[in-house]
């Protein structure tokens, strides 16, 4: 993270002394973000339609602004192709997003953030490694929901989450630039609900290199829907400190999307770092009640520059019940922020 503070303040605070210093230090403002280039294509593939590439970006921004030590405002903007890919496509369709939009408040040790957040469950759609490791456990990532988190320290005990939300029908549901669409109540979907009736927890604790996390959570069903979704998670990840890092994560899911199916999601991760290369592999099953079995391979390769530029590439095979995409991309990812 990026501290940065005003000249204002700086010298408000050297002509008032050690109390104008102390308010410099609790109102302070925080930010950090990356750039991604990249391209990506499935160039070989047993479904209709499914041999597309795309040249793209993305940039994501956040920021958050003490205003004491109690209270700050905290904000996360992305800019992306905001609209599915249905044929090559070079830096098309890009648009805006608030992702992330509120008020934090700190009473150690619990904090609570109200507004659009981003409920708590799982971590394989964000921690497995390499350039394609978290395609597939993305399929049950939460994000842009709207109501409160409250985040426990529980010192030896680990970190507890709680989670009460509804799926963000406001108008920051929609994107600047290419429209993605408002979300509207009468679309259905588990968790899609007009109101404060969606529950997520999660527990986590590390033991020395050892990180342990579950969770669960209950969507009600939106409107059309079949039923609730009720899901369960449960991962461990561990550094052997040689440069070997894995991570495995299962989840289930009763009512899945509001359907009548069952869902079930094994991740299985490993990256090995040496020097400046990381070398990693991944492997997720999918099984979806109505749609079968699917199967997904990676293999990934990034080398981090010593201005902690990183290029990323990777390989990956899709199985959808017998039916194979093959796929390669390659990104440069720049972070922003200290």
């Amino acid at each position: 993270m990026k501290t940065i503070t005003s000249s204002l303040l700086c010298a408000t605070a050297i002509c008032a002394g050690p109390a104008a210093l102390a308010a410099q230090e609790t109102q302070r403002f925080t930010w950090e973000g990356t750039i991604e280039l990249g391209y990506d294509s499935a160039y070989d593939s047993d479904v209709p339609g499914a041999e597309v590439s795309d040249t793209y970006a993305t940039i994501d921004f956040s920021a958050e602004y003490r205003f004491s030590d109690r209270i700050s405002a905290f904000a996360a903007i992305t800019a992306e192709s905001v609209r599915p890919l249905v044929q090559d496509r070079t830096f098309d369709d890009m648009g805006a997003y608030i992702s992330e939009l509120g008020l934090r408040f700190h009473f150690d040790p619990v904090v609570i953030s109200l507004g659009k957040v981003a409920p708590a469950f799982g971590t394989a759609w964000d921690a497995t490694p390499g350039f394609y490791g978290t395609s597939i456990a993305e399929d049950y990532e939460m994000f842009e929901a709207i109501g409160t988190t409250v985040d426990v320290d529980l010192a030896e005990a680990g970190t507890l989450s709680l989670a009460v939300f509804y799926a963000d029908d406001t108008r920051l549901s929609d994107s600047f630039g290419a429209r993605r669409g408002r979300t509207v109540a009468t679309a259905g979907g588990a968790g899609n609900t007009g109101k404060l009736n969606n529950v997520a927890l999660q527990w986590s604790k590390s033991f020395d290199a050892t990180t342990v996390t579950l969770g669960a959570r209950h969507l009600k069903a939106g409107q059309g829907d079949v039923k609730d979704e009720t899901g369960y998670v449960a991962g461990v990840s561990h550094d052997f400190a040689n440069g070997l890092s894995l991570l495995a994560e299962v989840a289930h899911f009763d009512g899945f999307g509001g359907t009548a199916d069952d869902a079930d999601y094994a991740t299985l991760g490993a990256s090995y770092g040496m020097g400046n290369w990381t070398y990693s592999a991944s492997y997720t099953q999918r099984d979806i009640t109505s749609t079968g079995k699917d199967k997904f391979y990676t293999l990934g390769l990034d080398y981090t520059f010593k201005n902690d530029i990183t290029l990323s590439g990777g390989l990956a095979l899709l199985d959808e019940s017998g039916a194979k995409t093959r796929s390669a991309g390659v990104a440069v990812i720049i972070p922003l922020g200290g």
